[in-house]
């Protein structure tokens, strides 16, 4: 792999992000993207927001008028993706975070926030590499099953929190 450039946004004021947490993302998406043997220069945008930002974004593209933890939008379809001209890197996508979600949900669950993100961050991620656990069957076991393992790499142990919601 060449370059991983990962542009981490913060447009949300009600949650402090603790000192560490953009290297994690990064290490994230880094970890996705050698786990699935993903070659050439790559450009992702992470970017945390609100509940009430994420429920609009939820509503607009989902028509779910609630807040959710995470959404995904990939800029490419089935390994064609879009490239920037001025850098040759292929434009993944975006990830949204609610860090309000991601926080209420390391609290329900007894994690760390940081271990919330992490896991939010890879859920993202492969969505953005085409996986989807929406239809449920085998593809939400095989994605399930990638999150776990990529957990492990990055040292998250005993399973991850999220649960598959529709």
């Amino acid at each position: 792999m060449d370059k991983i450039k990962v542009i981490i946004n913060n447009n949300q004021k009600n949650v402090k992000i603790p000192t560490g947490l953009r290297m994690l993302v990064r290490r994230c998406c880094n970890a996705v993207l050698m786990n699935e043997g993903f070659e050439g220069s790559i450009e992702i945008s992470v970017t945390f927001v609100d509940n009430e930002q994420i429920k609009e974004l939820n509503y607009k593209y989902r028509k779910k008028n609630i807040p959710t933890d995470v959404l995904s939008f990939s800029l490419g379809e089935e390994e064609d993706y879009s490239t920037d001209p001025a850098t040759g890197s292929k434009l993944l996508g975006d990830v949204i975070i609610s860090i309000e979600k991601a926080l209420e949900q390391s609290q329900r669950y007894g994690n760390s926030l940081q271990k919330e993100v992490s896991h939010l961050t890879v859920h993202g991620m492969l969505h953005l590499l085409g996986y989807n656990h929406e239809n449920g069957g085998m593809e939400k076991v095989r994605m399930r099953e990638k999150e776990e393992s990529i957990m492990s790499q990055l040292g998250f142990t005993g399973g991850v929190s999220y649960y598959y919601s529709k």
